[in-house]
C-alpha cells in the first residue's frame, strides 16, 4: 500500500483577503509555486498564506474535496472550516 498523500487546501490572500481553494500532492512545493506567481490566478493576489487543509490518501478524493469547497461559493463557510481548524 502507497503512502503517497494527496491534499485539498485553502488560502487566503493578504492582499484582498481572497481565498484560493486547490488540490496537490505536494503541498510544500505547490505553496512555494503560489508564492513564486506560477499561477496565473493567485501570481496577482500575493502573498498568500495557507489557512487550511486536509489530506486524502488518493488524489481523486482530494479533487473530489476541492470540487465541493469550489461549488459551495460559501464564504462563512470556508471561514468556519479554518476557525474550527484552528481552534480544534
Amino acid at each position: 500500500m502507497s503512502s503517497e498523500r494527496f491534499y485539498t487546501y485553502i488560502l487566503k490572500s493578504l492582499k484582498d483577503a481572497s481565498f484560493y481553494i486547490g488540490s496537490c500532492d505536494d503541498l510544500d512545493c505547490r505553496m512555494s509555486k503560489h508564492s513564486d506567481g506560477w499561477s496565473k490566478y493567485t501570481a496577482s493576489r500575493r502573498p498568500w498564506r495557507l489557512k487550511y487543509f486536509e489530506a486524502y490518501a488518493t488524489r481523486k478524493e482530494a479533487m473530489k474535496r476541492e470540487r465541493y469547497l469550489k461549488a459551495r461559493k460559501d464564504r462563512a463557510y470556508l471561514e468556519h472550516l479554518i476557525n474550527n481548524w484552528l481552534s480544534g
